[in-house]
């Protein structure tokens, strides 16, 4: 165990050392080599401590410090006072506010409520927090990886005379990754809250990094919406003060588990900063507005850091909200609306990231309705759903922004031609999309399962908006899918310039994906399961072992199928754009009408934004939403206090 101590410390201490010194090298070739080596060792150290512990129990490690106290309150103190600063300097006075109510806060905290109580286990590991490593560990570190390419072609596009912000950005991603490391494995709250806080600055910095006025709107949206998450969190730390007497995360959910009313408020209050973090309406638009950011960026937050911290700990919380009615309700009612109503304005966009973003929202909905459900089976499936969700989103994102950089457009439409000119890349693109919602891949295994979990708790409502919103998720998947598989014309090939290191995260991200497929009864049975039994007692699995093998070599075949002759040349006469009739220019698409005029053939996909558009359905899934989490603190405040 003290190796995996050591590997704990490692995970979380390093990355801040490796952001330190890159914040000093400003030269591409030893940056590439230091970030290459750093995400080859977080990398490497993450999967040695989940093979080391497959399978296990929860592990705790007494680890108790009060020099690390008072450096977690430093920090707290510390992000609020450059968020203070900030929002003077762009003049922005809510965000000023809330960040002063928060810096007063967890000072009052520390020093008045939290001198006496002691968490002798600090750190801790069990087998939803080694999943979680291993997605900030690989996955996060594959995204820098990819950054390093990216962003010099990003850079190159910069105005000339743009200072380069690259050390900047580069440090932010790897504090990124500590500061979710430390979520992850922090039993103190206290601690965990610092770690929770760190995101949410890190993603300010980030989503304001080209420093237009839009980006900085976006970036100020983000942190006012996170700021009153973590306001959230901060309550929930004074409730467990004054009513529990521990800020040990774990014991905690023991004692929500047995005695519920004690902890409502607390647990209320905690799942209000999860959906905050999860971006869930009514505060989907800090998530949307992280699209100005360069793309590593989105990648990182919606696959392997911010929006995952947040449904980390609605699923840590599913235990005690299957027996607290009022904050199980509330996060199974936001989710289920979120998804249904982001998965029908998804299919309103042609902007590809927009699509994934609002496709992100959606599927951060479905895990928080299973951890409101909070059934063994449910949380089955929110680990699925968390763990294929982070692997086909990075991918995505990471094919999205290098086609952007290569076609000029990140828009669906112009993606049509995509197979011949980027066809390694439109194949990547095209696994992506098919891993999100058709079988035989590990997400569409995942929400058969959420419908046997719904089905078995009677949860008919979640039944039916599971169905519409799977309905809305397969149109707008396949119109961006039918749109990469068009083939047309001989383009000119155009990703000979694409980056190695870009090439390198994309293929360990598809190669991930089908990994996951392939072995999702291995990874059922050595990960998810041990952490279902441990917390429940009980097994969580609802579809047979047969059928998830089935599955997995179904995906074999579709996956052989898809890359069989990538890297071959076609064969045969190549022959004119045929237009059923005369045709004026091929490459064009132009024939000759029946009124010997010239016309122009298009394909386009129907995105119904009469129907399914923002301004139609946004403002429903807010006021409903909002109302919903009114009425379940109103109920939180009347029922904690009444224990007394």
């Amino acid at each position: 165990m003290e190796l995996s101590l050591g590997l704990l410390g490692f995970l979380i201490v390093f990355p801040l050392i490796v952001a330190a010194v890159l914040l000093f090298v400003r030269h591409d070739g030893p940056r590439r080599v230091i970030v290459c080596a750093a995400a080859a060792v977080i990398a490497a150290a993450s999967v040695a401590l989940v093979v080391m512990n497959l399978g296990t129990a929860t592990v705790l490690f007494s680890f108790e410090s009060e020099v690390v106290d008072f450096v977690c309150t430093g920090i707290s103190a510390l992000i609020a006072a450059v968020i203070i600063a900030f929002g003077v300097r762009y003049k922005n006075a809510l965000a000023i506010a809330l960040a002063a109510v928060q810096i007063v806060g967890t000072l009052v905290l520390e020093f008045v409520f939290a001198h006496e109580i002691e968490v002798p286990y600090g750190l801790y590991f069990d087998s939803l927090s080694l999943l979680m490593a291993f997605i900030i560990g690989v996955i996060g570190s594959g995204i820098c990886v990819y950054a390093l390419g990216y962003m010099e072609d990003f850079q190159a596009h910069q105005p000339e005379g743009a200072a380069d912000r690259r050390p900047l950005f580069f440090a932010l991603m790897f504090v990124f990754l500590a500061a979710m490391f430390a979520i992850v494995f922090s039993n103190n709250m206290e601690w965990m809250f610092t770690g929770w806080e760190v995101t949410t600055v890190c993603s300010f910095l980030l989503i304001g990094y080209t420093r237009t006025e839009e980006a900085i709107n976006n970036a100020f949206r983000q942190i006012v919406m996170n700021l009153a998450g973590g306001l959230g969190f901060l309550a929930a730390l004074y409730s467990c003060a004054i009513t529990v007497g521990t800020f040990s995360f774990l014991d905690f959910l023991v004692i929500g588990v047995n005695e519920p009313a004690i902890v409502t408020f607390a647990v209320t209050a905690l799942a209000f900063a999860g959906i905050t973090k999860a971006a869930q309406m009514p505060f989907q638009t800090w998530l949307l507005g992280a699209m100005v950011a360069p793309t590593p960026t989105s990648a990182l937050l919606h696959s392997s850091t911010m929006v995952k911290a947040g449904v980390f700990m609605l699923v840590k919380l599913a235990p005690v909200l299957a027996v607290a009615p009022a904050p199980s309700i509330m996060v199974m009612l936001v989710g289920a609306i979120t998804f249904v109503l982001c998965s029908f304005m998804a299919i309103s966009q042609s902007n590809a990231k927009r699509v994934l973003a609002y496709s992100t929202i959606a599927n951060l909905g479905l895990i928080t309705a299973c951890a409101g459900v909070g059934t063994p089976e449910a949380v089955w499936a929110a680990t699925f759903l968390i763990l294929f969700h982070a692997i086909a989103k990075s991918l995505l994102f990471l094919c999205v922004g290098t086609a952007e950089h290569h076609i000029g457009s990140r828009d669906i439409e112009d993606m049509d031609l995509l197979f011949d000119r980027m066809p390694r890349l439109a194949r990547f693109m095209m696994l992506g999309i098919m891993a999100m919602f058709i079988a035989p891949f590990g997400m569409l295994m995942a929400k058969w399962a959420t419908l046997v979990s719904f089905v078995d708790a009677g949860q008919v409502a979640l039944i039916v908006i599971l169905a519409f919103g799977s309905a809305a998720t397969f149109m707008f998947w396949a119109k961006w899918l039918g749109k990469l598989a068009g083939i047309a014309g001989s383009p000119e090939n155009v990703e000979t310039t694409v980056k190695p290191t870009e090439w390198t995260a994309l293929l360990l991200m598809a190669c991930l994906l089908v990994l996951g497929c392939v072995f999702l009864p291995l990874i059922s049975a050595a990960v998810v399961e041990p952490y279902i039994f441990g917390v429940y007692g009980t097994v969580g699995q609802d579809i047979s072992a047969d059928n998830l093998w089935l599955a997995s070599l179904c995906t074999v075949i579709v996956v052989v199928v898809l890359f069989a002759g990538a890297g071959a040349k076609p064969k045969g006469r190549t022959v004119d754009v045929y237009l059923a009739g005369v045709s004026r220019d091929g490459d064009a698409r132009s024939f000759q009408n029946a009124l010997s005029g010239t016309a122009e053939a298009t394909t386009r996909n129907w995105y119904m934004e009469s129907v399914f558009g923002e301004a139609r359905i946004a403002p429903v899934g807010v006021v409903f939403n909002s109302l919903i989490m009114v009425a379940a603190f109103v109920v939180a405040f009347v029922v904690t206090p009444l224990v007394f």
